[in-house]
């Protein structure tokens, strides 16, 4: 039977409520021509067994990260997570309120994201973090409208190296509050493209490294030419796990960080829940979004944690607040805490290392393949290399063979004129048979 929670009498009373003679009348302004005539032509009724077979044989056509060779990356990234990690996050001790008003109930919740927060600091090499916030990308859109904030100017200049999709996203958020966005040319290697954007308007510059086609940038020279010009300098990370190599962005002078630390505890979920990484510096602790934890004592003297500064006060100041972000990834926060535990530093430094190796080998392998050409001169776990034929297609082929060999460029930015552009990633789950199954059928559907 079909769960219907209202009666004939209390459908009358609400039309009625509300002026309606029927249900037909609430679609009045919806074109007759835009109305659908009859059902949807799905199965009208199944069992629960019946239902579990018919969607695992649908599942079961997927080629997944797991089964077969996996080279896609552009900022949701494949890396072995202990299980550990999976097995605390699911004690009940941490299923409680991500935003932990309550201390005297919730001081699990608070001293994880107390040792997150200094573990995101000492990732980035900022002074101060906050408790994450939704994404990467919106963890970038945020960024943006507190430098204007900070600065009172208006504009942000976007490297061409910033994943197309975190500057949509950033887009869709700042104009919405009037923040003038400058995107510039994608480009592989765009850093005099960037410094040469920088005007006396600029609220913020917002670079990318390892950037959108894995190239690995020192930013430094960036960030003293906004600086200079009384700009902020925000830098952007989609993969957690280079900071554990790579110079930190605090170590080039940005004010801001906002990365996205999927790639630390977090599965690739389908694309989804992830989980934002907030930095910046302590003199701008007051303009961040979002809220922080702190250690504190009690009346009796014993170690405690509370929600010591949430800037935003949306719940009070409402139009005032410095962010409408009104919670954190808390479980997702949890888990790359705990793969951050179990990893160390000197553990983070291996993993990235791996992950490195991994990347050149392959590079090299398919650097050996007649009309491929490899575009990024510096990187970490991730390359883009020119075809000789239209990416999409390639990828396509390949799937279709039983290898996912990454991500075309055009997925992401369709306008521009990148189409010949793959994007390759490996991590330490990268075997070497992998490797070789992938030049090898590269090879093939290049040739042919």
């Amino acid at each position: 039977m079909r769960y219907l929670p209202l009666t004939p009498d209390d459908r009358e009373a609400m039309l009625a409520a509300i002026g309606a003679k029927s249900i037909d009348d609430l679609f009045i302004d919806v074109p007759q021509a835009a109305r659908r005539d009859g059902f949807v032509d799905l199965p009208r009724v199944a069992g629960e067994l019946e239902v579990e077979r018919a969607l695992s044989a649908m599942a079961g056509k997927n080629a997944t990260a797991s089964t077969v060779p996996f080279f896609c990356g552009a900022g949701a990234y494949k890396h072995h997570i202990p299980a550990t990690v999976d097995h605390v996050i699911q004690r009940s001790e941490f299923l409680t309120s991500y935003t932990p008003y309550q201390p005297e109930i919730a001081q699990g919740t608070l001293q994880y994201l107390y040792e997150f927060q200094t573990q995101v600091a000492n990732l980035t090499g900022m002074e101060v973090a906050n408790a994450s916030l939704y994404d990467g990308s919106t963890a970038m859109a945020e960024g943006v409208l507190m430098a204007t904030r900070v600065t009172r100017r208006n504009k942000a200049v976007i490297s061409g190296g910033v994943h197309p999709h975190y500057v949509k996203a950033t887009e869709t958020v700042v104009h919405a509050v009037g923040v003038e966005t400058q995107a510039l040319k994608p480009a592989v290697d765009a850093e005099d493209a960037v410094i040469a954007a920088i005007d006396k308007d600029t609220a913020c510059v917002v670079v990318q490294t390892p950037n959108v086609f894995g190239t690995a940038t020192d930013v430094t020279k960036i960030a003293e030419a906004a600086q200079a010009a009384g700009a902020l300098l925000i830098v952007v990370v989609t993969e957690a796990v280079s900071m554990g190599l790579l110079k930190s962005p605090g170590e080039m002078g940005a004010d801001i960080v906002a990365a996205e630390g999927q790639s630390i505890g977090n599965a690739l979920n389908f694309g989804g829940p992830y989980i934002g990484l907030f930095a910046t510096r302590e003199k701008l602790l007051r303009q961040t979004p979002g809220r922080y934890c702190g250690e504190t004592v009690d009346a009796e003297g014993r170690r405690g944690f509370v929600l010591t500064l949430s800037t935003r006060e949306q719940h009070i100041r409402r139009d005032k607040a410095t962010s409408n972000i009104c919670t954190n990834s808390g479980l997702c926060c949890l888990a790359f805490s705990i793969h951050m535990s179990l990893l160390g530093e000197t553990g983070l430094r291996q993993l990235a290392l791996l992950n490195h190796e991994k990347a050149l080998a392959t590079r090299d392998a398919l650097a050996a393949i007649p009309g491929v050409e490899i575009l990024t001169p510096r990187f970490f776990n991730e390359f883009a290399v020119k075809l000789p034929k239209n990416a999409a297609d390639v990828v396509q082929t390949m799937a279709d063979n039983g290898v996912l060999c990454g991500v075309p460029y055009s997925r992401l930015n369709p306008d521009a004129g990148l189409d010949d552009v793959l994007l390759v990633a490996a991590t330490e789950t990268t075997l070497d048979a992998d490797i070789k199954i992938l030049a090898g059928a590269l090879a093939k559907v290049l040739a042919a």
